[in-house]
């Protein structure tokens, strides 16, 4: 309990989306202070993790894996170093791990939309859909296996109309999405309905703009 009331600032801060704030007070804890350093290891790693700061994160996250103690909190690490792993381009790594996690039983869906994921950027169009497929049949309301099956089928050109539905449905559930918004208005652009895809795309750009693939989809309608 002791260690708990220590955390408990950090914790707040953590929970209230102030990720800079939660790491800056875990961080300043003295070396001192009656923690376990699992506890703390895993409130640092899930801090670095939502900052984008994967190496720092890998540290940490690893620690509470390799650990063994509340399986929940591992299979979460688990899941969150395979993510970082997919995003940083290692993608055998992110396999090995949402393999693992299949076979613990962990938030199937979540880790079949990781493995599509992976698989589309490998190039396996096929395997990624079926992936995609997959997640949605366990859970219809998985706004990443939503957005990510209808995002392929737009790149492919294939049932344009079924990847506006996936897309649209995954931003109904998630408005502020950048990734949703821009999804949809890539799937616009596919149409040939500029006016619309511009809208959607614009409101992409705005909440993230330094990506460089929303700004490469407005500079592709701009050539239209």
């Amino acid at each position: 309990m002791a260690d708990k009331n220590i955390l408990n600032q950090g914790i707040s801060m953590y929970q209230k989306n102030d990720y800079s704030g939660a790491l800056t007070f875990f961080l300043s804890l003295p070396d001192d202070s009656e923690i376990d350093n699992i506890e703390l290891a895993y409130y640092i790693g899930l801090c670095y993790a939502k900052l984008n700061r994967y190496d720092d994160a890998l540290l940490y996250l690893e620690q509470v894996v390799t650990s063994g103690t509340e399986l929940d909190r591992v299979l979460q690490c688990r899941y969150v170093l395979a993510v970082i792993y997919a995003n940083s381009g290692r993608k055998k790594l992110a396999e090995f791990e949402l393999n693992k996690l299949l076979d613990s039983g962990y938030r199937p869906s979540n880790v079949y939309a990781s493995l599509a994921y992976i698989a589309w950027k490998q190039d396996d169009v096929e395997r990624s859909l079926d992936l995609y497929k997959k997640a949605i049949d366990l859970e219809p309301e998985n706004n990443t296996a939503l957005n990510g099956m209808g995002y392929v089928l737009a790149c492919e050109n294939r049932d344009l109309t079924k990847a506006l539905s996936f897309c649209k449905k995954a931003l109904n559930n998630q408005p502020e999405s950048a990734a949703c918004l821009d999804s949809v208005g890539w799937v616009y652009l596919k149409l040939g309905l500029l006016d619309d895809a511009m809208k959607y795309l614009n409101q992409a750009q705005e909440k993230l703009p330094d990506n460089e693939e929303i700004a490469e989809h407005i500079r592709l309608a701009h050539e239209l």
